[in-house]
């Protein structure tokens, strides 16, 4: 007997705001803008996608194309549909600071290099 299976959809499960905030920031470690577009889709579906057009001030078939893969939704088209979400994208490095010398050496450093050079100009 052969086995069936479901179609998966994961705007089942996202289900609560740390579901969702979890969920998109995996997606955004991808760096795949189709990936992203498809993520803020399920959350939309989620959240109703009626909803969202009404919180967006968006059309809920303008936040169809401009959600579906290959789509190039402009930064003010997004800003609204993922406020409606109640989700923001927030910047983080992408590597950790690099310590200078000193520090790597266990010396402290108090001040920077332009701070040092005015102190000893007098």
């Amino acid at each position: 007997m052969a086995t069936k299976f479901s179609a998966f959809d994961a705007a089942e499960y996202l289900d609560n705001d740390e579901a969702i905030a979890a969920y998109l920031n995996e997606v955004i470690e991808e760096d795949d803008s189709d990936l992203f577009l498809s993520a803020l889709s399920d959350i939309a579906r989620a959240r109703s996608m009626s909803r969202v057009a009404e919180d967006s001030g968006l059309g809920r078939e303008s936040i169809y194309k401009a959600l579906r893969p290959g789509a190039k939704p402009g930064f003010i088209t997004i800003s609204k549909i993922m406020g409606a979400l109640g989700v923001r994208v927030v910047a983080k490095p992408l590597k950790a600071k690099v310590k200078s010398r000193a520090q790597s050496k266990g010396v402290k450093v108090t001040a920077k290099p332009s701070q040092a050079k005015q102190r000893a100009r007098g």
